[in-house]
């Protein structure tokens, strides 16, 4: 019998995916927060790709050069409900000094695709783009309407992006119930020669916070009780001195039972005596996938105050980017309160709801059968991301979100090192696996 993916998949749809993911690296779409950026040119070239494929992009931005692009593919049930795949057009800076190979070259060296955004993630807008291609090619339709969604903004505030799109254009996502976009289903060697695949079912929320102090200004050389300076860093000393309990989500309990088994564990996380940080001690490198997202978090990052040596200011600036579980916003709060104290007061700069996604649902079935049948010896599981995602913007529609970004890489290949890092690089291999995996779950029929 055929293999119908490997015939919607064929040698064009590989060349393509690794060249897009090159071109689209070189257009430098750097975001450097507070609006300094520029996701048209990236844009126009994924709409013209798209149209190639007998799509009808749309190109929409809320300020000049801020651009986002949408297109239905429609599926062959219109009774069925729509699925959105999103993917970011933005990058985070690069300083190429740091780099072997220059960020904004798009180079293939070796098997591997080197520059900023080949992970995070021009990767998969190129493996998306060289599906739909493939599907006009062997003229295919998926079974459900497909829309796709190209964001500008999502490495800074969402604004521009998908917040953008799911406050002016919902209507674009109309029949939406469920959405892939970054990061999971990438391979992660855990100990003992597992390859797991983490599918995000969940992820934090964000909780950036800017913290003030007052007091009174003032001589350098004189005694000062009503410092800012040091009323800042007591506060911003307990904030990330604080240890916070532990708290399990749903997801998060799915990860850690599915992952335990994996490893030959058996655990119950409701037993009295259950403690989740020595299990993780057992998990070995595998608890990485799970660690961060067991409990809320607040790492200070920014301090701001003063201007001269010698001059004591009356106000003091901190930021700290605090991240909640599902269910812990109110303690999140009601902690910040008595941690800031009487003398430094907090607000959220950036605030985004925590994520769930059912692990239990068909779409998440048929995700884990698409990645096992391209390796069958590698083992999907359950995950909640540590951070947040334009999921968030989307999830307001009503969608549940997943993190689905299939990429098969090699052993000591540290995906999430170079999210955000230096050398970042993606092998052409994965992103080959990358587009068949796409495929099948795509193509595959929701129950």
């Amino acid at each position: 019998m055929a293999d119908c993916t490997t015939e919607r998949v064929d040698g064009t749809a590989l060349e393509e995916v690794v060249r897009f993911t090159s071109d689209l690296i070189r257009i430098d779409t750097t975001n450097r927060g507070g609006g300094d950026c520029r996701e048209r040119p990236a844009a126009e070239y994924v709409a013209e790709l798209l149209a190639g494929a007998g799509a009808e992009p749309r190109l929409l931005e809320p300020v000049p050069g801020r651009t986002n692009v949408v297109a239905r593919i429609p599926g062959t049930d219109p009774g069925a409900d729509a699925l959105l795949v999103h993917g970011h057009l933005d990058v985070v800076p690069a300083e190429p000094d740091d780099w072997s190979v220059h960020p904004f070259s798009g180079e293939v060296r070796d098997g591997v695709v080197w520059g900023r955004g080949a992970i995070d993630m021009k990767n998969m807008d190129a493996m998306v783009l060289a599906t739909v291609r493939a599907w006009a090619r062997a003229g295919v339709r998926p079974p459900r309407d497909i829309v796709l969604a190209f964001t500008a903004d999502e490495e800074d505030r969402g604004a521009a992006g998908a917040d953008f799109l799911a406050r002016e254009h919902a209507g674009l996502f109309e029949g939406c119930t469920e959405a892939i976009g970054e990061s999971g289903a990438y391979t992660f060697h855990a100990d003992g020669g597992l390859r797991l695949y983490p599918v995000a079912a969940g992820e934090r929320g964000t909780a950036w916070l800017r913290l003030t102090a007052r007091g009174t200004a003032g001589h350098g050389s004189k005694i000062n009780p009503s410092n800012a300076v040091v009323r800042l860093a007591a506060a911003i000393t307990r904030i990330g001195e604080h240890q916070w309990p532990v708290r399990l989500s749903p997801v998060v309990r799915a990860a850690l039972t599915e992952i335990s088994a994996l490893h030959g564990i058996e655990i119950d996380p409701d037993a009295p005596d259950f403690d989740v940080d020595e299990l993780l001690v057992k998990l070995g490198t595998a608890a990485k996938l799970v660690a961060a997202t067991v409990r809320n978090s607040t790492n200070p990052t920014m301090l701001n105050a003063g201007y001269k040596i010698n001059v004591i200011p009356g106000t003091a600036v901190g930021h700290v980017d605090g991240r909640t579980v599902p269910g812990g916003e109110e303690e999140f709060r009601t902690t910040l309160d008595r941690l800031t104290g009487p003398d430094v007061d907090w607000e959220f700069y950036q605030r985004g709801t925590s994520l769930q996604a059912p692990v239990e649902a068909p779409v998440f079935a048929r995700m884990r059968a698409a990645v096992e049948r391209f390796d069958p010896e590698g083992h999907v599981v359950p995950f909640c991301m540590s951070g947040g995602t334009d999921a968030g913007q989307f999830a307001r529609l009503g969608l549940a979100c997943y993190g689905f970004s299939p990429l098969r890489l090699p052993a000591g290949f540290d995906y999430q090192a170079l999210f955000h890092g230096v050398d970042e690089r993606v092998p052409v291999e994965g992103l080959h696996f990358g587009v068949r995996v796409l495929d099948h779950f795509l193509m595959s029929a929701p129950v």
